[in-house]
């Protein structure tokens, strides 16, 4: 692995030290009538580092933030850090139970939530549900049902004799020198764990990735170097800062680059080409369904967005034509995919701007610096360029393991260091890379193996369909039969016989689905994957 990136940070809070060294009146954050430079960002995160301590935190504690996007996630985050805590976003869409799992499994010392946020009561659902009373704590603990939570801190004003305000904490803080945090900021070590992100779950339980500081650092600084993410940009964060996407490729990667960042709590189009427009955004990533709300807009022509110079999407395999709507349509001048996971960082390869326009629309680009991709057949064995596989990646993008799992990292990362994706896709001979399935996803049909991404992806070419998604189904005479779900364009009304035509004229038989349902949207994850069990269950 290298020994550090190339500014030389050795930690996240080192970073932050050195953004408002380097960039002190360069605007950081960018949330309503919330706006900090570097320096102010600096200073607030020390405060909220000192809070945080006067509460009891000690190194290596995990404390969790639960809450939408904000500039005060965002010095909560980098607060904890500071105090040399670890960091443990919390999915906001995650219900009581979930949020427990998570809060339960990595033992956290404090909370940061958003209680109330669009009428969510979060504390109700940690508690043992909404709609019923408060139980009563029988202890110090704010929550009886997670005895290991010392702190809840709250962002909005919150009457709950249990938990502490935002501003309080920071208030708090006073009381503890600011040589403290600069104490357990040199402390840090570039492979201490700086946060634990839990899988996405399209299935089972999510797990918890534990990542180094020196595994972030030299990540983000790649994939900045990559897309080209520039000193000053505007950067449009949408992406959840619980997820990778979000809080790595958004936060992280502003931070090194000292670009501002600009959070939105969340999507709504007309609310983002605002924000484009009256911000003057640069850089505006997304998931692939954020492009395409926009498109489908109405309104989209009132707005002004000629500021943006860069696009970056990934999440799930993109169809070319939402990629070619995105240039000629939106007028982005750089639309670039890129591809990782939780386990890696969120990246492991990216499309440079240069990239020429036929690989910018059919692939994922290929391996940042200090990490390798391949290919291999069941065996584990690397194939021929050009064949199909698994997708395996090792370098310094890979997760320390999951915590307190040793079994299920095993699983995940063999003796030789490789992290087995689970994903199906090929490399050509240029390393670019084409990513194709999940291999859960694949089905059988008639002894044939049918890819649904490959499906979709000829079935999204139909000027009627805006999305679809296809999954195997039993069938008595073959096994199983492909069933496509799919949501039509605005004001279209497809029919399965056109579907079936237009299928059956463009991909072999076994590949043409039988059974075709209309959906209204497609169930996903807040990182854009469809989660297809759910459409299973539908069944």
């Amino acid at each position: 692995m290298p020994e550090t990136n190339t500014a030389g940070w050795t930690t996240i809070p080192a970073a932050v030290r050195a953004a408002a060294a380097t960039a002190p009146d360069t605007l950081a954050v960018v949330d309503g009538d919330l706006r900090l430079t570097y320096a102010e960002l600096d200073a607030e995160v020390t405060r909220f580092a000192r809070g945080v301590i006067a509460r009891g935190m000690r190194p290596g504690e995990r404390a969790a933030v639960w809450a939408p996007n904000s500039g005060r996630w965002i010095i909560a985050a980098l607060g904890i850090m500071a105090a040399g805590g670890v960091l443990v976003p919390v999915n906001t869409r995650f219900k009581g139970e979930e949020a427990r799992h998570a809060l339960a499994k990595v033992r956290a010392e404090l909370l940061v939530v958003d209680d109330g946020f669009l009428g969510n009561a979060y504390l109700a659902m940690l508690r043992g549900g909404v709609g019923v009373a408060l139980p009563e704590p029988t202890s110090e603990t704010p929550v009886p049902a997670l005895p290991s939570l010392r702190t809840v801190v709250t962002m909005r004003a919150s009457d709950d004799p249990f938990v502490l305000p935002f501003d309080r904490l920071t208030a708090d803080g006073e009381r503890i020198p600011a040589a403290e945090v600069d104490r357990r900021v040199a402390d840090l070590r570039p492979d201490d764990v700086a946060d634990i992100l839990f899988t996405s779950g399209t299935t089972g339980f999510p797990k918890g990735a534990m990542v180094t500081h020196r595994s972030n650092l030299w990540v983000d600084e790649a994939w900045s170097d990559m897309v080209g993410l520039l000193p000053g940009d505007r950067y449009l964060l949408i992406n959840p800062f619980f997820h990778s996407f979000g809080y790595r490729a958004g936060i992280l990667a502003c931070l090194v680059r000292t670009a501002t960042m600009v959070p939105l709590a969340v999507f709504d189009v007309e609310a983002a080409l605002e924000l484009v427009q009256a911000e003057r955004i640069t850089v505006f990533p997304g998931a692939p369904t954020v492009y395409s709300s926009i498109l489908a807009h109405p309104r989209r022509g009132d707005y002004d967005l000629g500021s943006v110079r860069l696009a970056v999407t990934g999440a799930t395999v993109v169809p070319v034509p939402l990629l070619k709507s995105m240039r000629a349509d939106l007028g982005f001048r750089d639309v670039i995919t890129a591809y990782g996971l939780t386990e890696t960082c969120g990246t492991a390869t990216v499309c440079p701007p240069d990239t020429d326009q036929e690989r910018l629309s059919t692939s994922c680009g290929k391996a940042i610096p200090g990490v390798e991709v391949v290919i291999a057949d069941p065996g584990g064995e690397t194939v021929p360029t050009g064949e199909k596989g698994e997708i395996l990646v090792r370098g310094a993008n890979l997760m320390v393991g999951y915590f307190e799992d040793p079994g299920a990292t095993a699983k995940a990362i063999d003796a030789a260091g490789w992290l087995h994706t689970g994903d199906i896709g090929w490399l050509d001979a240029d390393g670019y890379l084409r990513v194709t399935d999940r291999l859960k996803d694949m089905f059988v049909v008639g002894g044939f193996n049918a890819y649904p991404a490959e499906i979709e992806r000829l079935l999204s070419e139909h000027p009627d369909v805006a999305e679809v998604a296809v999954v195997g189904t039993p069938d008595d005479r073959l096994g199983e039969v492909g069933h496509a779900y799919v949501v039509a364009r605005e004001g279209r009304t497809p029919t399965e016989e056109e579907l079936t035509a237009f299928c059956r004229d463009t991909m072999a038989n076994y590949k043409v689905p039988r059974h075709f349902s209309f959906v209204g949207e497609l169930p996903r994850t807040p990182s854009g994957k469809i989660q297809k069990f759910r459409l299973g269950a539908s069944r």
